[in-house]
């Protein structure tokens, strides 16, 4: 009989989110950042170290922010293997009633509930319930440092596309050729990402150009109002 070989994509959500949202930033921020200074009539030089001072700052600020996030997660998740553990020694009866109830709720009756409940305990009680009672699956756990680096790596690739745009652009077209390839980016950005995870493209593409045009129009907006170089 050949092997049925299933594709799922709840694997992908930690890194896939993790990237998706720092590229985005990254194309965001740093272009709406140097939009807005090259709004207020900037010469390039100032626009450009501008944003790298944006790139720099916003992929450590991602970094942090995701590793903060991610060790919080994997602490809850700790705490509660913990807990479950000493309960597990304390009361193995107990927690294998508590599976077989858990297995009955999903329609199983309960002798088979029981079955299924005793032959998993004997196999991996905790594996068992962490992936029924607390839903920690063993092979998905929160992994802050590749989390960290994902999202800072992403966000840096974002940042360098308004970056290039800038170095390449002439200075009287440099805003709108900034806002033009950067919306451009973000669509295929929403195109990738969602058929990574499985979504509809369209949706997606249109849902991220549509935030970083307004985030764009914004800064834009209150740069054009200090029509003079930054001293």
């Amino acid at each position: 009989m050949p092997h049925h070989h299933e594709r799922h994509r709840s694997d992908r959500v930690d890194w896939l989110r993790a990237a998706v949202l720092g590229a985005n930033d990254g194309i965001v921020s740093t272009a709406s950042l140097v939009v807005g200074v090259a709004a207020a009539n900037v010469e390039r030089e100032g626009v450009l170290l501008a944003g790298v001072a944006g790139l720099v700052a916003g992929a450590m600020s991602m970094a942090a922010g995701e590793y903060v996030s991610v060790s919080s997660q994997a602490d809850l998740e700790r705490a509660d293997l913990a807990q479950e553990k000493r309960e597990l020694h304390e009361d193995p009866v107990g927690e294998r009633r508590e599976l077989a109830l858990m297995f009955e709720g999903r329609g199983l009756d309960p002798t088979l509930a029981s079955l299924v409940a005793t032959q998993l305990t004997e196999h991996d009680a905790l594996a068992a319930h962490a992936a029924e009672e607390l839903g920690i699956p063993s092979e998905v756990h929160a992994r802050p440092v590749q989390a960290a680096l994902a999202s800072a790596a992403a966000f840096a690739l974002g940042a360098a596309l308004p970056l290039g745009t800038v170095l390449v652009a002439p200075r009287a077209e440099l805003g709108w050729a900034v806002v033009a390839a950067s919306l451009a980016c973000l669509a295929f950005l929403g195109l990738v990402s969602a058929r990574a995870g499985g979504a509809e493209p369209v949706r997606a593409a249109v849902r991220i150009v549509f935030w970083g045009a307004l985030a764009m129009t914004l800064t834009a907006g209150i740069g054009s109002l200090f029509d003079a170089p930054i001293a």
